[in-house]
């Protein structure tokens, strides 16, 4: 959410802003706030004259009466009266103005940084850089739901009736791979200096609104039937929401959170072929990271961050690229985004398993997120976002990529003490 400040001096960097996000739709917005906050402030300057009218009035209704002049002690109080009700009657619609405001601005879209290429939808992203030889092998790799059939590690059918589409089953060696993945991640970042949460998996809804937009919760988010309760969509949401209505101080920051959790998503929209198996699915595992730091610090960290998940992917000898988010890719709260991708030898083709974020301000503003730097100044924390692993989606790039030629699976260094000391599964 912006500074509403920023469209009072600047509505029309706010406009171009969204022309570049091409959601020229939204044009209409800014003029609606702007009308809006007029209105508002306006309420605002006739309800402080009402309460400095009626203050001064009631001090002289005593005085009036020990005068004798009861006539006009009546007629002063019939005027704080009147007072009162116009009080009331501008207090509620200064209470309608800001909740409108907020409505709109809510949708305006965040100012994204100056580095962003300009697109209007994820076909015109662009890549940055490729780490790793992408390698197709000379004997077929097979579809990754085959793979793990065939080395009796997943039950789909089981899934479906118990829970029906978008579920599974791992077991044998490549549940234990998927776990080993994620204690791999946990330690990798441990040792880097992040420190390690296990964070609620249930947030409430004031949590939901503050760090994503109404759009994505729609689309993402499963609510818990008659409770302000709703399951997380990635471990992030909780780890940002606990610094919710927080001041925090500068020697605090930066906060390097690692997190573990489930994640839950409707996956609305999904379709296609490499959609089935275990690439889109309502129900998986996750290991982020998070960072709070100062404004100024904040693309630095970005850097890093999508740097560590190349570096996590890379140590199992998975290719990997970096793909900058367009503009009209990016969601209304980001600042600027790049998706980490994997190679897919048996799709000659690289696809996403992870995606860095940097949302600048916009959810400290909606969370109320807040620090105390030098001489109490009180300023606003940039948050980011990225994901080290999430092992279902990476579990294809992983077989693929270490798929050998006789169909077992070959365990790169890095992992195998994770895996009991095996270095193949068979």
């Amino acid at each position: 959410m912006l500074d509403i400040n920023l469209i009072r001096t600047n509505p029309d960097l706010v406009r171009e802003n969204i022309k570049k996000k091409f959601q020229d739709d939204k044009l209409v917005l800014v003029d609606e706030v702007l009308d809006l906050d007029k209105k508002n402030r306006e309420a605002i300057q006739r309800a402080d004259f009402l309460r400095s009218q009626r203050n001064k009035i009631s001090k002289q209704i005593g005085a009036l009466m020990g005068q004798g002049k009861k006539d006009e002690a009546e007629a002063a109080k019939q005027s704080v009266k009147d007072m009162q009700d116009e009080l009331a009657d501008i207090e509620k619609k200064e209470e309608e103005y800001a909740e409108e405001i907020r409505k709109r601005m809510l949708v305006i879209p965040q100012i994204i940084d100056d580095s962003v290429p300009i697109g209007r939808d994820d076909s015109q992203n662009v890549e940055n850089e490729r780490f790793g030889e992408p390698v197709v092998p000379e004997w077929e790799i097979p579809y990754h739901v085959d793979i793990m059939e065939r080395l009796n590690g997943i039950d789909l059918d089981a899934a479906r009736r118990t829970s029906g589409n978008g579920f599974y089953y791992l077991k044998g060696d490549i549940a234990r791979l998927h776990s080993a993945i994620l204690s791999y991640a946990r330690d990798f970042m441990i040792d880097h200096g992040f420190t390690y949460y296990v964070p609620p998996f249930m947030i409430h809804g004031n949590v939901v609104t503050g760090v994503m937009s109404f759009a994505e919760m729609e689309n993402m988010m499963y609510k818990i039937e008659g409770e302000d309760l709703y399951l997380i969509g990635t471990s992030e949401h909780s780890m940002i929401g606990k610094f919710i209505d927080q001041m925090l101080s500068e020697d605090e920051l930066p906060q390097t959170l690692t997190s573990y959790s489930p994640c839950f998503r409707k996956e609305v929209g999904a379709h296609g072929i490499e959609e089935r198996g275990v690439y889109r699915i309502h129900q998986f595992e996750k290991q982020e990271m998070v960072v709070v730091c100062k404004p100024e610090d904040s693309m630095k960290w970005y850097n890093k961050m999508w740097q560590l998940t190349v570096e996590f992917f890379r140590s199992m000898d998975i290719p990997v690229r970096t793909l900058e988010c367009c503009s009209g890719d990016l969601a209304d709260l980001k600042v600027k985004s790049c998706d980490v991708e994997a190679w897919s030898p048996r799709q000659q083709k690289y696809f996403e398993v992870g995606s860095c974020s940097n949302l600048g301000d916009a959810q400290a503003r909606r969370l109320k997120i807040r620090v105390k730097g030098p001489g109490n100044k009180k300023y606003l924390p940039h948050t980011l976002n990225n994901t080290v692993v999430a092992p279902p989606r990476m579990l294809i790039a992983f077989l693929e990529n270490n798929l050998q030629a006789d169909g077992s699976i070959r365990i790169p260094e890095a992992l195998r003490m994770y895996m009991g000391g095996k270095a193949e599964i068979r």
